[in-house]
């Protein structure tokens, strides 16, 4: 498996938990990130709302994420000051990794609950590993809504996800916050890189302040980014694997089809939901990457 961190140790605690949390940027880095946002908020073209997902009976939207912006300028605006400021950085922690995703993620007082769930997969999760660094631009508490993770679910569940792909958790999501989360308090300025298979969430702000956070997603520098799509009305049994360029987040409506994308290739799908027993079950084996490599240790002993 192809690594994540320049740094041992960081790698190793990284392989165990699917996260690690360091210190990231300055504050001043953090002041002017935080005054960029009010900057150029006035160019919001304001969120999707569920009305315009285009999903019969969808949920109500609850988080502020610049990725669901409805003005793609805009987008395109905070991915170049968010990268810009965090590149250096970047670059000297992880192993040749590139931003493909920018979020300013907005808590305002008793909203934004981002409900239990795992990032899509943006590339093939069974040779490499896709990252989030979620930054916190003030002091992020389980008052105000912080990061909760379960710690070593990484790559164990949900292979092929995407935003129209059932989610084999949905039937024990509150058996899941109430006994197996943590809570990741971390300072401005600090971050958690986390693995985004790993199963996270995060609560509604309850205390008056903004809490304001940023998401940097990466994927490895020499991989191309793919996106798992499931025609419900058409064909709910087959997920499509598309290949997809940078530029392809800037623009598209996560809750509708693709036009004009590339179909990699066909994955046979069957919507299932797991039970908690199953679920502590898969947390303490190996993941669907250590799977490819047992395979691949297999077919050396024959040819060896």
């Amino acid at each position: 498996m192809r690594s994540v961190f320049k740094d041992r140790s960081l790698q190793e605690q990284f392989n165990k938990d699917g996260y690690v949390k360091i210190p990231f940027i300055s504050s001043k880095e953090v002041e002017e990130l935080k005054s960029l946002f009010f900057d150029t908020l006035p160019e919001s073209g304001g969120q999707i709302t569920s009305e315009e997902t285009g999903i019969d009976g969808s949920p109500i939207i609850t988080y502020d994420f610049t990725f669901i912006d409805k003005n793609p300028e805009y987008k395109r605006k905070v991915f170049k000051i968010i990268t810009e400021y965090f590149e250096s950085h970047m670059n000297r922690i992880l192993d040749n990794y590139r931003p493909i995703i920018a979020n300013y993620i907005r808590k305002k007082s008793d909203t934004g609950e981002v409900p239990l769930h795992e990032n899509w997969a943006f590339a093939d999760e069974t040779s490499c590993t896709t990252v989030s660094i979620w930054c916190p631009l003030v002091d992020s508490t389980s008052e105000n809504g912080t990061l909760q993770v379960v710690p070593g679910s990484h790559k164990r569940f949900g292979q092929h996800r995407g935003p129209m792909v059932p989610w084999e958790l949905d039937g024990i999501k509150e058996e899941i916050i109430t006994k197996h989360l943590i809570p990741l308090e971390t300072k401005a300025g600090d971050c958690v890189i986390l693995d985004d298979s790993i199963v996270h969430y995060s609560a509604v702000n309850k205390t008056p302040g903004l809490r304001l956070a940023i998401q940097l997603i990466c994927v490895p520098s020499e991989f191309p980014s793919i996106h798992y799509h499931l025609d419900i009305g058409n064909n709910p049994y087959e997920i499509q694997e598309l290949e997809v360029k940078d530029e392809f987040y800037m623009e598209f409506n996560p809750w509708k089809k693709p036009e004009g994308i590339k179909v990699l290739r066909k994955i046979p799908f069957k919507s299932r939901l797991i039970s908690e027993t199953e679920f502590i079950e898969r947390l303490n084996k190996p993941g669907y990457d250590r799977e490819k490599l047992s395979l691949l240790d297999r077919i050396k002993k024959v040819w060896s």
